[in-house]
């Protein structure tokens, strides 16, 4: 092959300001490659009464003995009976107490992920995308439809947070949340960095000296934003593609460059921090290290510095911190993937117990939303909550395990368990929260319709 007439180095940089930006990897840098709007910002807080969205995610599915195991029916995560008669089993105990303010989900599951291993299904847990085989088609997940509505209200679009940070890699994800590419947002882990980044809004600095800082990465953003530009028009397709990924993520800081300076002069809310723990050691205290996350959520909802927020408690098939939290949490010498396949001699107890100490955190969440108040009332009435995961047992991604909190103020009719069969897509309970939250969209992803029922009319 010949080589093409000009090509770029691997070192190559992109450069604004006297700062150096390396570039993603591009086919250009091979020896022999062939030759290659501004959404609203919003200013102070929104007149009406807020709404708002958070979605909880637990990895490996739930216990699932089957109905006829009378043995270990107390350890099935889904409620016995159905309707307004359900009865809550030992995994969903310390949810009782939030009883009128949840609702459960049975049956539902992405029509595109009913056949892959559960652990993929993941991927597509707010988005129902496609990545069956080798392609990988996923879509923007629910929760950044939500921010591109509501961001106007707020200082920050949303929270992606997740136990271990980053994006992961595909079909074993470390974050929920996806662009509207498809593309993976990198989700924030280190309670003291979020704490910040997002709370701490001039690190100390004067209003001046953070104007000045705000102004110099703005100049870089927009150097490098340009000669970034430049470059793409010298790259072959592939290139182009991968520059297109990479633009687009230099758009979202220069927006949030932006917005920063926008802001700059609005005080946020007063609050305490007194409370929050920043430095919990997932290895040695995992309950401090799920709990420390909540109360960030819980923070960044009352001083609506967001309405929207993503939380992975875990990654799937035993990668990352979450997999040790059973042995931290709970004395169980297994992985939570280990537990979840150790089946054979009928060990539900040790399934049950994790899933029970994943709810009683989740169940603090409520209690934490439940007991703090803002001008309008305790959040949890004005924030709606999806908990669950992509699949069942291990690795059937079916009859996702869903429980949905709060948002009465929103509309919400809580005291039912729903069971679905397969015609009902689960995009069609993701709709229904975007219209919980006054985004009244016809559709999202594979959705036929709203859940009937759930909201009132």
């Amino acid at each position: 092959m010949v080589k093409p007439s000009w090509s770029l180095s691997r070192r190559t940089f992109l450069r604004g300001a006297g700062v150096a930006v390396a570039t993603p990897y591009l086919f250009a840098m091979e020896k022999n490659a062939a030759p290659l709007q501004d959404s609203s910002l919003g200013l102070a807080g929104d007149a009406a009464a807020p709404k708002r969205l958070v979605y909880v995610y637990f990895p490996n599915g739930c216990s699932l003995p089957k109905e006829d195991d009378k043995a270990n029916e107390k350890w099935r995560w889904f409620p016995s009976g159905e309707g307004k008669d359900y009865r809550f089993t030992e995994v969903l105990k310390p949810l009782e107490r939030h009883r009128a303010d949840l609702s459960f989900a049975g049956g539902l599951s992405h029509p595109k992920s009913r056949e892959l291993l559960g652990h993929l299904a993941g991927d597509t847990w707010l988005t129902g995308g496609d990545v069956r085989f080798d392609q990988y088609k996923n879509t923007v997940s629910v929760d950044q439809v939500a921010a591109l509505e509501l961001k106007k209200h707020t200082r920050y679009p949303s929270l992606t947070l997740s136990t271990d940070g980053g994006v992961g890699y595909k079909s074993r994800v470390s974050t929920l949340s996806f662009g509207p590419t498809g593309r993976p947002i990198p989700s924030e882990h280190r309670q003291r960095s979020i704490f910040e980044r997002y709370f701490s809004m001039n690190g100390g600095a004067t209003s001046d000296e953070r104007r000045k800082s705000l102004a110099r990465g703005k100049k870089i953003v927009d150097l490098v934003l340009e000669d970034s530009r430049r470059l793409k028009t010298k790259l072959g397709k592939r290139d182009q593609e991968k520059m297109d990924e990479y633009l687009t993520s230099l758009n979202a800081v220069e927006e949030q460059v932006r917005r920063n300076e926008a802001w700059l002069d609005i005080p946020m809310k007063p609050f305490s921090s007194e409370h929050l723990n920043l430095d919990p050691n997932p290895r040695t205290a995992a309950q401090d290290y799920l709990r420390a996350t909540f109360d960030l959520i819980v923070l960044a909802l009352e001083t609506d510095v967001t309405r929207v927020a993503t939380y992975m408690m875990g990654r799937e098939d035993g990668m990352g911190f979450g997999d040790n939290f059973p042995k931290v949490g709970l004395g169980i010498n297994k992985g939570h993937h280990t537990i979840s396949h150790d089946l054979a001699d009928g060990h539900f107890d040790e399934w049950g117990r994790f899933d029970q100490w994943y709810a009683s955190q989740y169940a603090y969440f409520l209690d934490r939303l439940k007991t703090t108040e803002d001008e309008y009332g305790n959040l949890l009435d004005r924030t709606l909550s999806v908990y669950g995961s992509c699949c069942s047992t291990t690795h059937n991604a079916r009859n996702y395990p869903i429980a949905l909190a709060g948002g009465k103020a929103l509309g919400v009719q809580h005291g039912t368990y729903h069971r679905f069969d397969n015609s009902t897509p689960f995009s069609n309970l993701l709709l229904t929260t975007l219209h919980a939250a006054g985004i009244k969209k016809k559709t999202f992803s594979d959705s036929t319709g709203t859940i009937p029922g759930l909201l009132k009319t």
